[in-house]
């Protein structure tokens, strides 16, 4: 044989053993990536659990019936949407959970339970429905982060006993079937139309009120203010009557302001008689017969 084609034949000896190695190696070496746990089985039974990261020989991989299982060991979450529920009046509502946790002991999720994820599911909406049952649906929307905590306690313990470790409970979207939504907010319209008469009667009451209160009040100074002004006109008279000069003065005055001049005819220059008595007396002829010349003179009113 030449040399080249030693040459070559070794080459290909060569790549072909390295290759053989290469695959012999993937085939015992194993390989455990951070926060990951590699459960090795033998007939289905686990015969050993690989927790610490890097690369594990395990020569026992070349035989047919070992098997592996690679379990991650990161933080993970599950979303459970529409679970329906019948509060404490009856009302349906729709609620969505958000579960944080993580997988604690492989072992156990792998071996302990057929299938950790439904029975999680099916827990956690039984157990939200035990919890948001005896509640009403303004319960529920206003105490959310209260009652997720309440329904992470719960399942706590079940979660412990599949190798999990549950760190959040989320209720969120809360929500009703389109015709209960409907129905709802026409009983709040209702609710609010009734609290918006009562209020409107109850502050026309009060202005009513409020004006009774102040006319009786008005009513009430005005009667006192009205009392003042005797009393004082009162005192202002025992004063005028400590001067008589004054007082009697005072008296003339009041008596000539009541007369009235379009109402009023005096009688002055009858001396030794009262103005009645000269307001009764006949005028003599004379004094008549002047009168009915002077008013049948030209140019007087009413003359054509």
């Amino acid at each position: 044989m030449s040399p080249p084609l030693q040459f070559i034949f070794g080459m290909a000896l060569a790549l072909g053993g390295a290759l053989c190695l290469w695959r012999l190696f993937r085939w015992v070496g194993v390989a455990v990536h951070d926060e990951e746990t590699v459960l090795v089985t033998r007939f289905g039974k686990l015969a050993a659990v690989l927790n610490e990261p890097g690369l594990h020989l395990l020569p026992a991989m070349l035989l047919p019936w070992m098997a592996l299982r690679r379990v991650s060991q990161q933080l993970d979450f599950r979303e459970i949407d529409n679970i329906q529920i019948n509060d404490a009046t009856g009302t349906t509502v729709i609620v969505d959970l958000w579960l944080e946790f993580r997988i604690e002991n492989a072992e156990r999720a792998a071996f302990a339970v057929q299938d950790w994820e439904r029975s999680l599911r099916n827990v956690a909406s039984h157990a939200t429905r035990a919890i948001l049952s005896n509640l009403d649906f303004g319960h529920i929307l206003k105490d959310r982060t209260d009652l997720g905590e309440r329904l992470r306690n719960d399942l706590r313990d079940e979660c412990e006993r599949w190798g999990l470790r549950l760190h959040n409970a989320f209720i969120r979207n809360v929500r009703l079937l389109p015709e209960v939504a409907r129905r709802m907010f026409e009983t709040v319209a209702a609710r609010k139309e009734r609290a918006k008469a009562r209020i409107e009667e109850e502050g026309r009451l009060a202005v009513a009120m409020l004006d009774a209160e102040t006319a009786a009040r008005v009513a009430q100074l005005v009667a006192e203010a009205k009392s003042q002004y005797p009393l004082s006109m009162g005192q202002v008279f025992a004063e005028l009557k400590t001067q008589p000069a004054v007082f009697a003065a005072y008296n003339t005055l009041y008596e000539l302001a009541q007369l009235r001049p379009h109402r009023t005819v005096a009688f002055v220059g009858f001396d030794g008689l009262r103005a009645t008595d000269a307001a009764m007396m006949v005028p003599p002829p004379e004094t008549l017969a002047l009168s009915a010349r002077a008013a049948a003179l030209p140019g007087e009113p009413g003359e054509s």
